[in-house]
């Protein structure tokens, strides 16, 4: 093939290629590249799927299993230094007396609320050197299973988070039973069948009202606190909590 005739060739080659690329152009099905923010929107959407099941992952078992450990006895043990001292005790196997005062003690509006006191809440904000928090037992839940200590808005956020999944998924009964297994009592006692033990000698089943009001008294802060040796506030909060347990009768919980 002389040089004119391949010129003519090679420009033959280029115009073909040309027309095929313009048709594929207007081909109605031909696949677009996605835009920049095509690409946000799946990457987006692929995100909050994936937070969707792991948070389910890691609240809908909860209901039916008892929680191995959480993040508080996770830090206690590691960070702290503690030996945990924790056993998980069914429900019907702890004292209603200790249910009661718990809720007497921690959130009144316990069985009646959707996760959020919001009373307690714009108190909280209101009120300067408040010195207990506005904290549901659905949210300390929440906190003691999966998070860490501290007051941040991004912690409360997450809080909140959890909180809303487990009250879609949990009944009342099961958040009130899996608090009193996983809340601190003491250094390093975790839950009402270790603390009884510890503290009273006795299983969690057979825990006097007078006992149940101390182990409530000491929650908001168990390692100052004691059970053991109560000081004069204990003393006089766990009084405050009988009262108040009376005053709302043992009927109070136990239809949850």
């Amino acid at each position: 093939m002389n040089p004119k005739s391949a010129k003519k060739h090679l420009a033959k080659r280029r115009r073909e290629k040309a027309r095929r690329a313009k048709r594929w152009r207007q081909s109605p099905g031909r696949r677009r590249a996605p835009s920049g923010g095509r690409r946000a929107l799946v990457f987006c959407s692929k995100a909050i799927a994936f937070v969707f099941v792991a948070t389910l992952v890691l609240v809908a078992p909860w209901r039916w299993i008892p929680p191995p450990t959480s993040a508080f006895m996770l830090r206690a043990a590691v960070v702290d230094g503690f030996e945990v001292d924790r056993r998980w005790v069914p429900y019907e196997r702890i004292s209603p007396h200790l249910a009661l005062c718990v809720v007497a003690s921690e959130d009144q509006k316990f069985p009646d609320h959707r996760g959020f006191d919001v009373d307690q809440i714009w108190k909280a904000t209101q009120e300067r050197g408040r010195t207990r928090g506005a904290s549901t037992i659905s949210q300390q839940v929440a906190k003691n299973l999966y998070l860490w200590p501290g007051r941040s808005l991004l912690r409360k956020g997450i809080e909140a988070y959890f909180t809303v999944w487990i009250e879609q998924l949990w009944p009342k009964r099961r958040i009130l039973e899996v608090y009193l297994n996983v809340a601190e009592f003491g250094p390093g006692v975790f839950g009402a069948g270790a603390a009884s033990e510890r503290f009273f000698g006795r299983p969690a089943s057979q825990l006097e009202l007078r006992e149940a009001a101390t182990l409530a008294a000491v929650l908001p802060n168990p390692k100052k606190l004691s059970a053991a040796r109560p000081s004069e506030y204990v003393r006089g909060r766990a009084d405050e909590i009988r009262r108040t347990a009376l005053a709302l009768g043992s009927r109070y919980v136990a239809g949850l």
